[in-house]
């Protein structure tokens, strides 16, 4: 799991002789056995067995967290000292929170308020902010410096843990609950946060007012409820919000009931210039990644201090789509400066002076660009027959930085968790000692990070301070041996593999989404079960070895399902097949190129644009002569 390169096995022993004590000859495998033995007995700490063990982990990086764990098991006020002295030793470290939250509910239970406010620190847990904002008031705090603060957290978009209430209602008798303040949270329910919360909120309102409440509650239930106007009788600065929202709702779900709601909506209610922008910018960009025949018309409209790249983006799928290269140079020329220097613009317009016949000045803007190491630089670069240029600068990291960074606690202990497969742990400690650290320092701890083929931290730290010219940092060869050998049973590239790792977790093995993927390819639980027809555990999907094998598996599925288009497989991975086969339902053949470009989901058009761009960088790493994007800029895609 943990395979030290030669050029750190010196740094690394340095590093770890320091773990050991001084006074035994146990091997560092040892000790590590230790920890893990004496984890399964903190809850013994009086035990000959136990003891045994702790002693032999003096100076072993790890064991201040068997002393959180005996701390928090056996909790009691006779700890009160041993606590203090802990919580001050690793303030702010990942050993810090856990014992402190435990040890203030605790105090909690005992009602012992002095306390508490001794140990309290700012914090995200509401329940031990509200209890500390009420034994503040107990002892002698004034209440207008407390309430404001009880503000924020009623104004929310999701009810509160009961310790709150008895705040809340002298908040309220102290004049802060208004009609207004209720109204921001009932918008905060509807938009985002917990809409059966608006229920309790609408009784809250004066009795005229309740209707409003009810209203939001059914837009956000159903945004198509506002398009009869009937139901806004008061043509109210309220009901246009309430409008407003669902408007912005609606037009991804049903657009044309979307179209005619507003024509109506526009002449009835006061909607102000804001939310009119907001509206516009919202249709506009919903009708053009559904490529709705409007769109052109309802992009025009949006305000020019609204332009971004996103709404450039799909002015120029239309133009795209359609090959209108005169129009797309006009368009692109009329763009302000900060725009049209983005590689993305300076691609296209190169391009459209090629097709227009302005070779000379078109092979001049992609010339320039086609010296960066960018999706459009390679695309710029075959387009105009010339060399990928990496624009690779590595690091120079002297051995004396990196054994100085490994002196400190948090690095030892982060490396230390990884070592031993805590990959959470790890990253916490990692992360706090990052916070301590300089850029310079920064960029040390990403070399010794690869170093140590801990790929993923090197590659975040990297883009964390910005250097991003290190390729083999950047885009190393991780898991090699594994990916290698998969690729080669399923025949697919592996430098695609590597790509699509690298965009997918970075090579973290332990990557979880938020849709539920995992492992270094983000392998869904569904889809293991249908490569493997069976359940595949967790516990597989989390092992290297086992989701790099899915994951290839996968790709060479998609890849037969699309003819061999490696393109349409990439997307395929990242939206699924069915939404791939979706966008080519009656599509005429285009560039492949403009393809990419006009693909309805950003996230997965950024996906494909990100692997093709890896790939074209680990088929130079692998030694593979031939150009991906020389492929890419012949090809065409259709149905």
């Amino acid at each position: 799991m943990f395979r030290l390169t030669s050029s750190v096995l010196i740094i690394f022993s340095l590093f770890l002789s320091s773990t050991i004590s001084a006074t035994t000859s146990i091997s560092q495998t040892s000790i590590r056995d230790a920890f893990q033995e004496a984890e399964k007995y903190v809850w013994q700490p009086n035990s000959l067995h136990y003891q045994t063990l702790y002693q032999q982990l003096h100076y072993y990086p790890l064991q201040p967290y068997l002393d959180q764990q005996r701390l928090m098991h056996g909790m009691n006020m006779s700890y009160t000292g041993e606590i203090s002295q802990f919580l001050e030793t690793y303030r702010g470290s990942p050993l810090d929170w856990p014992l402190r939250k435990k040890w203030l509910n605790y105090l909690v239970k005992q009602d012992n308020a002095l306390l508490f406010q001794d140990f309290f620190k700012p914090t995200s847990d509401v329940e031990l902010t509200c209890q500390y904002y009420r034994y503040q008031l107990q002892s002698g705090v004034a209440e207008s410096k407390i309430l404001p603060e009880v503000t924020k957290l009623w104004v929310v978009g999701k009810s509160q843990p009961k310790v709150c209430d008895p705040l809340f209602t002298l908040w309220q008798k102290a004049g802060y609950r208004t009609d207004e303040r209720i109204w921001q949270r009932i918008a905060l329910a509807a938009d985002g946060g917990k809409h059966t919360l608006i229920p309790y909120l609408t009784q809250l309102l004066p009795k005229k007012d309740q209707y409003l409440g009810s209203l939001w509650h059914k837009v956000r239930r159903d945004p198509a409820y506002i398009s009869n106007m009937k139901r806004f009788p008061q043509k109210s600065v309220k009901e246009a919000s309430i409008a407003a929202y669902g408007l912005k709702r609606l037009i991804w779900r049903d657009s044309e009931k979307a179209l005619k709601t507003y024509s109506k909506a526009i002449e009835v209610l006061p909607f102000s210039e804001a939310q009119q922008q907001q509206i516009v910018l919202k249709f506009a960009i919903a009708l053009a990644s559904k490529n709705h025949k409007s769109s052109a018309t309802w992009l025009a409209k949006v305000d020019e201090k609204l332009q971004s790249t996103n709404i450039v983006q799909w002015r120029m799928a239309d133009l795209l789509r359609a090959q209108d290269w005169p129009a797309i140079k006009a368009d692109l020329r009329a763009l302000p400066e900060t725009l049209h220097q983005k590689n993305q613009w300076r691609y296209w317009y190169g391009r459209s002076l090629l097709e227009t016949g302005e070779t000379a000045l078109g092979h001049e803007v992609l010339s320039e660009l086609a010296n960066k190491r960018h999706y459009y630089g390679f695309l710029a670069a075959s387009a105009i027959k010339q060399s990928v240029n990496l624009q690779n600068y590595p690091l120079a990291i002297t051995n004396a930085e990196k054994v100085d960074l490994l002196k400190n606690p948090a690095a030892k202990r982060a490396f230390e968790f990884f070592h031993i497969g805590r990959f959470h742990q790890a990253r916490l400690e990692w992360n706090y000692w990052l916070s301590q650290l300089s850029d310079r320092e920064k960029l040390a701890a990403s070399r010794i990070a690869y170093e140590a083929q801990w790929f993923d931290r090197a590659i975040f730290t990297l883009s964390k301070v910005g250097y991003l010219n290190d390729v083999d940092l950047r885009f190393p060869l991780a898991f090699a041996d594994e990916i290698t050998h998969s690729s080669g049973i399923y025949k697919i590239n592996p430098a695609w593999a590597f790509a699509i790792a690298r965009r997918e977790s970075s090579f973290m093995a332990d990557a979880n989404s938020p849709a539920g993927a995992k492992g270094l390819m983000q392998v869904m639980p569904a889809t293991a079960k249908h490569l493997q027809k069976r359940k595949v555990t967790n516990k597989r999907l989390l092992n290297a070895k086992d989701n790099i094998k899915l994951g290839t598996k996968y790709l060479k599925r998609l890849l037969d399902r699309h003819d061999g288009n490696q393109v349409l497989a990439t997307a395929a991975y990242n939206a699924g097949p069915y939404r791939v086969r979706s966008w080519l339902k009656g599509l005429e053949p285009m560039p492949a190129d403009i393809w990419i470009e006009t693909i309805p989901y950003k996230e997965t058009r950024e996906y494909v644009k990100s692997v093709m761009a890896y790939q074209e960088i680990y088929q130079i790493k692998v030694g593979q002569d031939v150009s991906l994007f020389d492929q890419i800029f012949t090809m065409s895609i259709a149905q």
